[in-house]
């Protein structure tokens, strides 16, 4: 069992199994029809899987497996099931030639066999996934922060409509976001880690955007990792380097920081080339997406993705995922949620 596995001690689902299953589709349909509108997008089908060998895929930290078959009737090439969908909604983007200040959503369906089991995390992710064109001048601080604050508010407007339906799921988030950069949160809490600050964060203010995830702090890591090829973490701004971040929420039902979505403004030619070679991964250039975005075939963007599990898991009040999406877990963990009245799916 994993050690960041919590028991919630004395635990009862505000709703049972039923209602969770009703309230799931609601929360999914009132979210993204009201995202979509905010950041006018339009929804696009997503692929399950993608063509290995050709940088599409997210490779994440760097050291997660993607599932992988060869395709009998197509001369037995590799395939991929997708990890992320960053990469690939950008190609969508020039395909689709969609206008500066639109963009795309889709459902994001993707397995992930070396997660590590928790209340949080499971082997199969699903997200909203979304993509907008920018232009080279909203390229900067403000105008992420701007789209960071436009999300915050659709979180805000399905909290109250979750509590219209259900009175007893009460509003807990705060009016406003806070930002912060990941090089003054090592400075206010020195002596933490990376995960205790954002605890010790999100606690104090219910809810932050965390700036500047990948880049290199002080103390000569980063907050977290990155993969160098789509987020642009080494573009200075006034509060630290990097044009992304992470929304995160305290969770009172678990006691713990909470992430939402990972989002950012995206590399363009120039800060690829740069965090190539930071990660040493230089080799990227010869991909077919690495090309298409070195030789300006592709637009600037900004993108990110949103948990719809953890989503309706942070709404409804579960103390973990399998309550939300249906999955397979270790038998102690199917244990200890037995006796601690946690029902999975």
């Amino acid at each position: 069992m994993s050690k960041n596995f919590i028991i919630v001690k004395n635990y009862r689902s505000i709703l049972d199994v039923i209602e969770t299953e009703k309230a799931i589709k609601l929360i999914k349909d009132f979210f993204q029809l009201n995202m979509a509108e905010a950041l006018s997008l339009r929804r696009v089908t997503a692929p399950l899987f993608v063509k290995a060998g050709t940088g599409i895929n997210d490779d994440l930290n760097g050291v997660e497996r993607p599932i992988s078959f060869r395709i009998k009737n197509m001369n037995n090439i590799k395939a991929e099931i997708v990890q992320s969908l960053a990469k690939w909604k950008r190609l969508t983007l020039a395909n689709l030639k969609i206008n500066p200040g639109e963009g795309i959503y889709t459902d994001m369906n993707a397995v992930r066999p070396d997660e590590i089991l928790d209340n949080l995390h499971s082997l199969y992710v699903d997200q909203w996934d979304w993509e907008s064109v920018i232009s080279q001048e909203e390229r900067n601080l403000e105008y992420l922060k701007n789209i960071v604050r436009k999300i915050y508010q659709v979180l805000k407007k399905t909290e109250h409509f979750i509590y219209a339906h259900y009175p007893e799921i009460k509003p807990i988030l705060p009016e406003e976001i806070t930002f912060i950069h990941s090089e003054e949160l090592e400075k206010r809490y020195p002596d933490m880690s990376p995960v205790e600050r954002e605890d010790a964060i999100c606690k104090e203010c219910g809810t932050v955007f965390i700036l500047g995830i990948g880049a290199s702090l002080e103390n000569g890591r980063p907050h977290d990792s990155r993969a160098p090829d789509y987020d642009d973490w080494i573009t200075p701004t006034e509060k630290g380097p990097g044009l992304n971040g992470d929304i995160i929420v305290w969770y009172p039902v678990l006691e713990t920081a909470f992430e939402i979505s990972s989002m950012g403004i995206r590399v363009d030619p120039q800060t690829l080339e740069k965090q190539l070679e930071i990660t040493g991964t230089t080799e990227r250039k010869e991909l077919f997406f690495h090309q298409k975005l070195l030789n300006g075939q592709l637009p600037l963007s900004i993108g990110g993705g949103i948990g719809q599990s953890r989503l309706c898991m942070f709404f409804l009040r579960k103390a973990h995922i399998g309550e939300i999406q249906a999955g397979l877990w270790p038998e102690e963990v199917i244990e200890e949620c037995q006796k601690n009245n946690i029902f999975l799916l």
